[in-house]
């Protein structure tokens, strides 16, 4: 038989696809997921064109704008309690919001998760050092230790931002630690241990990854949570300032005017149900997506 003929009966190689490819498959099925999704990202993309989209500037106040409704010469979503135009104030308003619900649980991720990561994987007195200071911030709900902590730092959107991270940081790493002490038991890292390899070796290339997907679950989830205690702080007057524009901030100063003004006053509370309803959609379906064997 020729090589020409070798070829041709040779069946095709065909390759397997990848985990990620696989888990953008599954997300891509999931309806939730698509819709939350686009969503989210139709919030996120207006809040940073919020410059080129917002028909007046969100700080200029006029008595005689007052709780103007919906439509009113061009301010699409009225003005609020002094006159400032709504649409303006809810796009800049969600810059702030958005950021101080998702850096937290960025920052938390980073250091809960190496935290959990070394607890898990070094097991005995390091993991009791770490887990019993962490055990300490189980003690208290989560709202109260956010408002408590940024009650003792002084408000203000960084001390906010810090008391939500300090919240963060116990769940995500207890998260990891679990995970990381499943691993460690595992054959394959006893066998890259009998190998030769180094602790930290075996960490980077056999734990981490493993570690990783649990964590980066849990973190999604707690993206609502983070931007629902936000809002909370900055509505109690313990989060962001004003007058920078925040949509916890607005909810607050609007919500004498429920009686006058409803639709005025619901915005901002309707924009962080959304968003929070958005995020929900995709945890979920994300935490779906990571569970299915393949």
């Amino acid at each position: 038989m020729t090589d020409a003929a070798v070829l041709e009966v040779a069946p095709a190689v065909v390759r397997a696809p990848s985990p990620a490819r696989l888990l953008a498959g599954r997300l891509v099925r999931d309806p939730g997921v698509v819709i939350g999704g686009v969503v989210l990202l139709l919030i996120v993309a207006a809040a940073v064109a919020a410059p080129l989209l917002a028909p007046f500037d969100p700080y200029k106040t006029s008595i005689l704008l007052r709780l103007k409704p919906p439509l009113y010469r061009g301010h699409w979503l009225g003005t609020d309690d002094l006159g400032r135009d709504m649409l303006a104030r809810l796009l800049y308003g969600g810059r702030v919001t958005l950021i101080t619900g998702f850096l937290p649980v960025v920052v938390a991720t980073a250091i809960g998760g190496s935290l959990g990561l070394v607890a898990g994987f070094c097991g005995g007195r390091v993991n009791m050092l770490i887990m019993r200071v962490i055990d300490v911030f189980y003690a208290f709900p989560s709202v109260l230790l956010a408002v408590a902590l940024s009650g003792a730092l002084g408000g203000g959107i960084q001390n906010a931002m810090i008391s939500l991270t300090l919240v963060f940081i116990a769940p995500l790493c207890r998260v990891a630690e679990s995970a990381a002490t499943e691993v460690r038991h595992m054959d394959f890292v006893a066998a890259a241990k009998a190998s030769g390899a180094s602790g930290l070796m075996v960490l980077r290339e056999h734990v981490v990854g493993h570690v990783f997907g649990p964590v980066l679950v849990y973190a999604s989830g707690l993206c609502s949570l983070s931007i629902v205690l936000a809002a909370g702080l900055s509505f109690i007057g313990l989060g962001v300032r004003p007058p920078e524009p925040d949509w916890g901030l607005m909810l607050s100063a609007l919500r004498q005017t429920v009686y006058i003004a409803p639709l005025n006053a619901a915005l901002p509370g309707v924009m962080i149900f959304l968003t929070s309803l958005c995020l929900n959609l995709v945890s979920d379906g994300f935490r779906d997506a990571m569970s299915v064997k393949a």
